[in-house]
């Protein structure tokens, strides 16, 4: 383990005011009005994350950027600090999401009308509800289903762009997951063989989400937020539509190389809504996602030797060239047989790229601040906070510091691996 991996500044919470250890994750975000209109599990606390925006100085002079936006954690506590915020995120459902929240200032009274208009049509449609891709066939029996369509259908038949049917279209999302008699797990994946020993009404559900959004939509009003964020469908490894120097703050959170798979964390949502019709169609939606899982990156899709001989990883090539290649040896001896070795040479590429974005976005005194965790596929460590540390001076920052905030994977039982790893914030400045 690293001396910048142990490292902890002890002095952190009190400076900036709030818990540590759950700061880091998202937890806390189900409690927040709007925050939990949709559950997303990657990400930070949105308390911690208006915190630090609130302590950034004048709001009037803070400008927010956030890379790898998600479900809008950061813009929406920029908008409550009233600071300017502009976040960019490649998933596209999880786009939709996050632009969907940030309608949050819309009259709710226009949008309570929209979603009675919507419960009222889907009571009265008597239509066939059609074939449904497998996975929606798994995850709902067909009186659940044939509601659920009867609200698509509705929803699909509000002829209006007003930002209400947005906000509709997100209540819908909202509830798919709560009306499945399917489990799913704390990350989000669909687990069809374990059920759940009640699921809610669909046209319920749709009701009683309504209500949680009108009301956080009042109080938004009430709240008198300032200049409304806005987010942008993009590559967090161009930043494209950013405009130089924009940013003063930089809060996100970069997906950590742990295998998870973004683009499959919403394949329930994604399935239901038609915009894929199965597993195979996800390669459209992680082809504009940073490299963070082995479905990435399957045999024979980059030459490791190719990847590694990257300019933008000169400043780590020996240290991820020995990582890569124990990875590599290591594969062969799992049953798996996971690109552990080929995600890894191109996740580090693609961080690389998103730092040198970054510093032409960055305000010459801006800071930045990653929540980041470190990894060990197969049992393999990879230094990912010190890499990045390295990363970051080499795209042109000044200085670096890592502020540990949790330990992780300590507990053996049902693990993988046993290396210890931990979370924390990384500091950069310049």
């Amino acid at each position: 383990m690293s001396p910048t991996q142990r490292m902890l500044f002890a002095d952190a919470h009190v400076e900036r005011g709030v818990d540590d250890k759950a700061s880091s994750t998202f937890v806390d975000n189900m409690t927040q009005p709007v925050h939990r209109w949709f559950r997303f599990s990657a990400g930070f606390s949105a308390v911690w994350a208006e915190r630090l925006i609130r302590e950034a100085g004048d709001p009037s002079a803070v400008r927010v950027f956030d890379p790898f936006a998600g479900s809008g954690t950061t813009l929406l506590a920029a908008e409550n600090a009233g600071a300017d915020a502009v976040g960019m995120e490649a998933q596209p459902f999880i786009y939709r999401i996050a632009r969907a929240k940030l309608l949050r200032q819309t009259c709710p009274d226009e949008y309570l009308e929209v979603a009675r208009r919507i419960r009222a049509a889907a009571a009265r449609f008597s239509g066939d509800v059609p074939a449904y891709p497998a996975l929606i066939a798994k995850c709902y029996r067909p009186p659940t289903l044939a509601r659920l369509h009867a609200l698509r259908v509705a929803l699909e038949d509000e002829h209006t762009d007003a930002p209400a049917r947005e906000l509709a279209w997100l209540t819908l999302a909202s509830i798919l997951r709560t009306t499945s008699h399917v489990g799913t797990a704390q990350w989000q994946y669909v687990l069809p063989r374990k059920q759940k020993k009640r699921a809610t009404d669909p046209f319920l559900a749709f009701a009683e989400m309504s209500k949680i959004i009108a009301r956080d939509m009042r109080a938004s009003r009430e709240q008198g937020l300032g200049r409304a964020a806005r987010i942008l469908a993009g590559d967090a490894r161009t930043c494209e539509g950013v405009p130089d120097q924009f940013a003063t703050l930089v809060v996100t959170s970069p997906p950590y190389p742990n295998n998870y798979d973004y683009a499959d964390a919403t394949r329930l949502e994604m399935c239901f809504f038609g915009d894929i019709v199965g597993w195979g169609e996800l390669s459209k939606v992680r082809n504009h996602l940073v490299r963070s899982c082995s479905q990435h990156v399957p045999p024979g899709a980059v030459d490791l030797s190719v990847q590694l001989a990257a300019a933008e990883l000169s400043p780590i090539r020996q240290q991820i060239a020995s990582v890569c290649e124990q990875l590599a040896e290591t594969r062969l001896t799992k049953g798996g047989k996971k690109t552990y070795h080929l995600m890894v040479a191109c996740y580090f590429s693609d961080l690389a790229k998103v730092w040198h974005a970054l510093r032409r976005v960055c305000s010459p005194g801006c800071r930045v601040c990653f929540v980041v965790g470190d990894s060990a596929p197969y049992g393999v460590y990879v230094p990912v906070i010190e890499w990045l540390e390295h990363l970051a001076i080499a795209a042109g920052f000044r200085s670096v510091r890592f502020e540990k905030t949790r330990d992780r994977n300590v507990k053996w039982k049902n693990r993988k691996h046993r290396v210890p790893l931990c979370e924390g914030r990384l500091w950069v400045d310049g």
